[in-house]
């Protein structure tokens, strides 16, 4: 793809893997500090920014053996104003770590290309607050101002979309989706839900989705599940629907635990991968649209690797 934006390949179908949960997979396998959680933090010096590189190509090589696309999701979901801020960033530095983020994403994907299958960089954007608890819950006004910094910065690069992450509220999407429009950057929203499939505010996801679009005329290219087990919502899902035809992303947890367990537990589930490859392939023989696969808390290669090869048979 090019800076002009061209229509994004994974719309037109076809398998489109991305990686697991970045940022567990960094603290607990790869031993990295990672203070807020902010994996962008560790492009400040050649060896963080190597343990990055590294990481993303072990999801790269899976893509390749399997000959599917690749999403790289740009490891800057905590690169925003209010985390910027806790860890010493000024508004400049943030916006230089927001593009040596993508400048890695570009490199990886000039290495990647040589294979042939299409690679997409989206802009990862992640909430203002914290990713399992929407308080406070902004309005769409202040969402779409705090946000517009972050997506502006991923208009002037090479990024082909953003990517708004572990969104807990649809007031949040609602101003994501607009800074993105406004920026003409094509947007994913993904929602995180609870054990009861229900975002953390309590609206059921298909009214958050059917929101999202009444609010922005259906801006987003495309809706996620994110940071939840697939028996999570697996019964949200249901029959047919407009609003289950937006989804087209997965982005599970490894772990069946609740938000709260997981806050709390000094472990890492990382679950079985071969079973969670097995939900995906189930999911997406009930709902072929769902073409983008990846993971969240507790998975790694291994959960990609058992998602593409479940998905592909």
């Amino acid at each position: 793809m090019s800076r002009h934006r061209s229509r994004l390949p994974q719309i037109d179908g076809g398998l489109f893997l991305t990686d697991g949960g970045i940022e567990t997979d960094l603290i607990f396998n790869d031993g990295l500090d990672l203070p807020h959680f902010a994996a962008f933090h560790l492009l400040r010096d050649q060896k963080g920014t190597k343990a990055l590189r590294d990481y993303f190509t072990r999801y790269t090589s899976i893509a390749r053996a399997n000959g599917t696309g690749f999403i790289l999701e740009s490891p800057t979901w905590r690169a925003s104003a209010d985390w910027g801020d806790k860890l010493g960033y000024s508004s400049a530095a943030l916006a230089a770590a927001n593009a040596k983020a993508i400048d890695l994403m570009r490199e990886l994907r000039e290495q990647f290309s040589e294979a042939g299958p299409a690679v997409v960089i989206s802009g990862c954007v992640g909430p203002r607050g914290d990713g399992y608890i929407p308080d406070p819950v902004p309005s769409k006004d202040e969402a779409q101002a705090y946000h517009a910094a972050q997506i502006g910065n991923f208009a002037k690069s090479e990024a082909d979309m953003v990517t708004a992450i572990t969104m807990t509220n649809a007031n949040e999407a609602i101003g994501v989706t607009r800074a993105a429009k406004a920026a003409a950057m094509p947007v994913a929203i993904a929602f995180t839900v609870e054990t009861d499939g229900r975002l953390p505010t309590g609206q059921p996801l298909k009214e958050a989705i059917e929101e999202v679009d009444a609010e922005t005329g259906g801006a987003p290219a495309y809706y996620l599940i994110n940071c939840a087990h697939p028996t999570h919502f697996d019964g949200t899902l249901v029959g047919k629907a407009q609003w289950i035809d937006r989804i087209r992303g997965i982005r599970a947890n490894a772990s069946r635990r609740s938000h709260a367990e997981l806050n709390e537990a000094p472990d890492l589930d990382a679950g079985d991968p071969a079973e969670l490859g097995g939900q995906y392939a189930d999911l997406r023989r009930r709902y072929s649209g769902i073409n983008v696969l990846g993971g969240c808390c507790g998975t790694d290669h291994r959960h990609i690797q058992q998602i593409a090869s479940a998905c592909k048979a």
